[in-house]
């Protein structure tokens, strides 16, 4: 065997933060004003291996969302990038269209009782009621996506309101 390979690196200087470490912290993601983690790397990082038809309007999406309201943040969840804010998990991108950017909206990760369809304000069409609990939001693709801002924002910021 080698023993050049199980060389252990220099020792730090006193106080001074491992290089391993610099990068953890310049990566760190940002955080929203109730503790979730806004930018999560993890998703950008997904993002950028993602071989999909619409992944330019999937990214946007993932950032019309972000900007929808302070307390939401994001993560991967179900291999996809989702959405949460503090209390629960809200949102996912539909990764398995290819016509068009889909948003699958839920109530947390575990079915909870109480919760009961409500008259969502859709000017645009775009939400589709699956369950009392779920909904499926249709952006389009290409052009629609800058055209269904506004829509898309006031849905998410309903639906979390009434989580």
């Amino acid at each position: 065997m080698d023993r050049r390979r199980l060389r252990r690196p220099a020792p730090e200087r006193a106080g001074e933060t491992p290089a391993v470490h610099k990068r953890a912290l310049a990566t760190k993601p940002k955080k929203a004003a109730t503790g979730v983690a806004k930018i999560d790397p993890a998703v950008a990082d997904m993002l950028r291996v993602l071989r999909h038809p619409l992944k330019t309007e999937i990214e946007a999406v993932r950032l019309i969302i972000l900007a929808a309201a302070d307390e939401i943040g994001e993560g991967v969840k179900w291999n996809a990038p989702s959405f949460r804010t503090e209390k629960d998990w809200f949102a996912t991108i539909h990764l398995r269209s290819k016509e068009s950017v889909e948003l699958i909206l839920f109530v947390g990760v575990k079915k909870r009782s109480g919760f009961k369809k409500f008259k969502l304000a859709d000017p645009n069409g775009l939400v589709k009621w699956l369950a009392e609990d779920r909904a499926l939001v249709t952006l389009g693709a290409g052009r629609n996506i800058p055209d269904n801002r506004k829509a898309v924002e006031a849905i998410v910021r309903a639906w979390i309101k009434h989580l």
